[in-house]
């Protein structure tokens, strides 16, 4: 198969990565291991994993996803395979390292729907994800991985900050006594549900984890974060969200605020050390609602 990787993944992994030149014939391979007939290569695609549209011998529509070792495709399969269908995309065989996934509509996420509704929609999809995870699972907790991350803050251009400061006190409180141990999908927002034929959404995309659901919360409290800062109200609509969701999820609002605002000051803290300062001042500002 020859094809060229989309702009967006070189760029998010850098020209020189060596996964990437190993890209085409880790794909050939996987596309004759299930003797796929190939559509075409998703782009602009995503900026952690290649997705080429496929079929099936027998015709069916399938997606097939091929993701470099930094982003830990056993444990998505892992999660997927557990999730069996059940709120998540279905996985379908795993040739390789590659995922062979159920056809979903890429172009249409919940993100294409009024927020009142986007919301709510994920609200019934990630209380489904929730789940005891699997025994002897290989999946980090959230305090492990979020160790990692307040180190990395820590070490910052921007870690003398008063919202860094308050970001890795919060962490550290929220660690001490986890309320919960679920399978998580570990970076749950609107973008990572799309429409589907099975069901009218999927989540796709997990960075699966275990830990409590406040966590898993996080990321989609901030999400269309540009909406809220381009509104008069922002501030008090960030909040509100926060309410809204920990009550319909029935989970601890102070705990979600607190996961909230570490989540939203590590993304900012990460997007200005790659140098993406417009997102920084956007997690920031939020952060700083909260």
């Amino acid at each position: 198969m020859g094809f060229e990787a989309p702009r967006r993944l070189v760029r998010a992994l850098g020209e020189s990565d060596d996964w990437l030149g190993l890209l085409p014939a880790l794909t050939d391979e996987a596309v004759s291991r299930e003797g796929l007939d190939v559509e075409r290569v998703m782009a602009p695609g995503g900026r952690s994993s290649l997705v080429v549209l496929v079929r099936l011998e027998d015709g069916t529509p399938a997606a097939l996803k091929l993701a470099p070792p930094a982003a830990a495709p056993a444990l998505e399969r892992a999660a997927l395979e557990h999730w069996d269908g059940w709120g998540a995309v279905r996985l379908l065989a795993a040739p390789g390292d590659a995922l062979l996934l159920e056809r979903l509509h890429p172009e249409m996420s919940l993100r294409s729907l009024p927020e009142a509704k986007a919301l709510l929609e994920a609200s019934g999809i990630v209380r489904r994800l929730w789940v005891e995870p699997p025994a002897g699972h290989g999946f980090a907790s959230v305090a492990d991985r979020t160790a990692r991350q307040a180190e990395a803050m820590r070490v910052s251009a921007e870690a003398t900050s008063a919202l860094v400061s308050e970001a890795l006190a919060a962490r550290d409180e929220l660690t001490t006594a986890p309320p919960e141990t679920l399978l998580l999908h570990g970076n749950f927002r609107q973008g990572k549900v799309l429409a589907g034929d099975r069901t009218p959404w999927l989540a796709v995309g997990p960075e699966p984890l275990v830990g409590e659901r406040a966590y898993d919360l996080a990321r989609l409290v901030r999400d269309r974060v540009e909406d809220l800062i381009a509104a008069s109200s922002g501030a008090s609509a960030a909040r509100r969200r926060v309410n809204k969701l920990a009550d319909s999820l029935e989970v601890d609002p102070d705990r979600l605020r607190g996961w909230t605002l570490f989540r939203a000051v590590e993304s900012a803290t990460r997007a200005q050390s790659s140098g993406r300062a417009q997102e920084a001042e956007l997690s920031l500002e939020f952060a700083s609602w909260l």
